[in-house]
């Protein structure tokens, strides 16, 4: 073999000759299906060295046979589609390598059935750890980590059966409605009640941000009318549907659920002409643009480093589950 190592890169027949197998158990070994192949792992070993010896790249699954730890960390992303997630993708990543492990993220469009399968191609590449970001159904991954003996940590969204780390959504709500009403009453002489335009009911951040909502209001003895949360969904389309039919004839203030909801309230509210000025908003969820929108009063940032070093301190631990550990938020006025 040494002319092989010399002048070309080694196949996989040049290592089942060397293994003294057939080219299709190290074919197996090489791509990471060994175990559905029924190769025992004293053959899978025996190629895995030979292969390293011979130089040859081998797949993360197979390599994984040399250690106890593969130091692959997984992510499910729900989307890319804002800053808050895109933040949390990039330095994930970069804190991942500054931790000495390989960081593996998908994409699963908020979709459960998706969430679970991305689950298993992450669980089948021998990961350290799952990380379930803004998961609709975190439970039901953590139960498929634990039956293949692996950490399941949540992040953004919190889980019953596993730890999770979430931005303190009902404070930041609480002071981002304080701020808005504040402007309305200085700028508009006018003091509420707010809508609530994004999010879904049945999502623990847009509770929380519906509890520090009320509760400003209530603070202020505001009464806050049932229709005025209109809560039907993250997307654009839908927060501009359900302000669609919505002229204001007098001063009216905005609490807005993210920045993909803020796309739809933006197109709205220019197409108001005159009566726009008289429309104060602001958005849970941060954008450095947000400072440029005609009405807009500020936004909250979520803390993405801090939500990950509090996250990162669980990696490879076996805390106790308890309440979710909430980040503070900054509250950024314009």
């Amino acid at each position: 073999m040494n002319e092989t190592n010399s002048s070309k890169r080694p196949t996989i027949y040049d290592l089942a000759k060397i293994a003294e197998t057939s080219p299709t158990a190290v074919s197996s070994v090489i791509n990471g299906s060994w175990k559905k192949r029924r190769i025992s792992e004293k053959l899978a070993q025996r190629i895995l060295k030979v292969a390293e010896e011979q130089g040859y790249a081998v797949n993360m699954q197979a390599s994984a046979l040399r250690k106890d730890r593969s130091n692959i960390v997984g992510m499910i992303m729900p989307k890319y589609d804002n800053r808050f997630f895109g933040a949390i993708a990039e330095q994930f990543e970069a804190l991942a390598r500054a931790n000495n492990m390989f960081p593996v993220i998908t994409c699963t469009q908020r979709d459960p059935d998706l969430e679970v399968e991305a689950a298993r191609e992450l669980l089948s590449y021998q990961v350290d750890c799952l990380i379930s970001t803004g998961a609709t159904d975190p439970d039901r991954i953590t139960a498929l980590c634990a039956a293949n003996g692996v950490q399941s940590l949540n992040l953004d969204l919190p889980g019953h059966d596993a730890p999770s780390v979430i931005s303190d959504n009902g404070n930041a709500a609480h002071a981002l409605t304080n701020l808005i009403l504040d402007r309305c009453k200085a700028e508009l002489s006018w003091e509420g009640p707010l809508r609530f335009v994004g999010g879904r009911l049945s999502d623990n951040n847009t509770a929380a941000r519906l509890d520090g909502f009320f509760r400003a209001h209530n603070e202020r003895g505001i009464e806050v009318p049932d229709n005025h949360v209109m809560a039907a969904g993250y997307s654009a389309n839908s927060a501009a549907g359900r302000l669609a039919d919505l002229h204001p004839d007098g001063p009216m203030g905005i609490f807005v659920n993210s920045t993909i909801s803020l796309e739809g309230v933006v197109r709205w509210h220019s197409g108001l002409g005159d009566a726009a000025a008289q429309v104060r908003y602001g958005c849970f969820d941060w954008d450095p643009f947000g400072s440029y929108l005609p009405g807009n009063v500020g936004m909250v940032e979520q803390d993405v480093p801090a939500m990950l070093e509090a996250l990162f301190g669980l990696i490879g631990k076996k805390p106790k589950q308890a309440d979710p550990i909430r980040i503070p938020c900054h509250l950024r006025p314009f």
